[in-house]
């Protein structure tokens, strides 16, 4: 399939800083990574990149969203690990280590992804070699975040578990720049939400009915709405006060202990 790809325009550069790490990038390196980019456009169940390939440098989704995970090697299912939307950033372990892909990535709806060169974003940091540190801070959030994920399946109730999913998502992980960028409106269909916390469907289907009927959210077709998020807050335990602060816009209040 030919895919359709497009120069990134420098217009483009708002957007991209509502993500916490792009804004925190020094403007010559924004620059430099969109330069060195483009858009590529994917239909629905389009792959970008399969594992053990090795292409492209950094990337991140401009419109639409992706599923990131494994293929399944006794029924050829795609096993999700993370759902990624804009204006998420990934690939940045393999432009680090220079070893293929450990996941796959397909377009869940149809989806525009900006695609950066790795042979020439590759001698831009070469010559800026300050610059890799900001690639290894991406890196770095992206660890803490597996560290939470693993320590939370280990001693935090379903529940709390899904609270916690429901909130990350809502702010891309914790990766929007302000508190307007929070959504209420999940694309987030149960059966991903399952796959990512490695339960059942039927499991993830009765909890989230549980917080409907308490008025916590309410259910759509392949969507969640969060109809009260002090509710939700109230049901994920100690977070990270910067975390806080972005649900809710003002400090958070005394006695929250962060997870890191």
């Amino acid at each position: 399939m030919h895919r359709r790809s497009e120069a990134t325009p420098l217009n483009l550069l708002p957007a991209l800083r509502t993500h916490v790490w792009f804004a925190s990038c020094p403007e010559d390196f924004q620059v430099a990574l969109v330069e060195r980019s483009s858009l590529l456009h994917l239909s629905a169940g389009e792959t970008l990149f399969k594992s053990d390939e090795f292409r492209d440098g950094l990337s991140c989704v401009v419109a639409g969203a992706l599923k990131l995970g494994s293929m399944s090697p006794h029924d050829g299912t795609h096993r999700l690990t993370l759902y990624v939307e804009p204006y998420h950033w990934f690939g940045e372990i393999s432009l680090i280590d220079r070893l293929p892909r450990a996941m796959l990535a397909v377009a869940d709806t149809p989806s525009t992804v900006l695609v950066t060169s790795r042979v020439q974003l590759e001698a831009w940091l070469d010559e800026h070699p300050q610059h890799w540190r900001d690639v290894a801070r991406l890196a770095g959030s992206k660890l803490r975040l597996m560290t939470v994920a693993l320590e939370d399946s280990a001693s935090l109730s379903l529940h709390q578990r899904l609270a916690r999913r429901l909130l990350f998502s809502a702010v891309n992980f914790g990766q929007v720049v302000a508190p307007s960028g929070l959504r209420r409106h999940l694309r987030l269909p149960q059966e991903y939400l399952a796959q990512m916390m490695g339960v059942s469907r039927q499991t993830v289907n009765k909890a989230l009915r549980d917080m409907e009927r308490e008025r916590v959210i309410a259910l759509h077709y392949a969507e969640i709405e969060i109809l009260d998020l002090d509710a939700l807050l109230a049901r994920v335990g100690a977070i990270d006060p910067n975390l806080m602060q972005m649900f809710t816009g003002v400090a958070p209040a005394g006695g929250l202990q962060p997870l890191r």
